[in-house]
């Protein structure tokens, strides 16, 4: 699979599986260029059709200025377009994060951010990485 780089003008509109368009990828400080994993698109569709849910991305690509400024890893996959945050429909952190791991039992990132005091909504990060990784955040 592919990064590709699409433009948020130009292609936010795109279908690029059966529930997700270019434009749920994009950087939130509004930057026209979005790089997307094909990869990454494929993983989350599995997430949407497992629990028949919507997926909401809540964090796709980020450009290095807004993944600073939301104290993002300096070396964070989101700047690869390699990552997403998403948040499954009336479904607890806990059971995205274990099915994201049964999807990839030897690589990708899976990052549990539950609900906790100061954070009204939990999420779970995924991505790509070819290596495995595993955190609490």
């Amino acid at each position: 699979m592919a990064i590709k780089q699409y433009s948020l003008k130009n292609d936010g509109a795109k279908q690029l599986s059966p529930a997700f368009r270019v434009r749920e990828f994009r950087c939130l400080d509004g930057t026209d260029t979005i790089l997307i994993d094909e990869g990454l698109v494929v993983l989350l569709q599995c997430i949407r059709e497992h629990f028949g849910k919507a997926v909401t991305i809540t964090s796709g690509y980020r450009t290095a200025t807004h993944n600073a400024a939301v104290g993002g890893a300096k070396s964070s996959q989101h700047l690869l377009g390699r990552a997403a945050d998403i948040q499954v429909a009336d479904t607890p952190v806990e059971d995205v994060a274990a099915y994201a791991e049964s999807l990839m039992p030897a690589w990708g990132g899976v990052g549990r951010y539950p609900v906790k005091a100061g954070r009204a909504k939990g999420w779970v990060h995924v991505d790509t990485r070819t290596n495995k990784s595993r955190w609490t955040g």
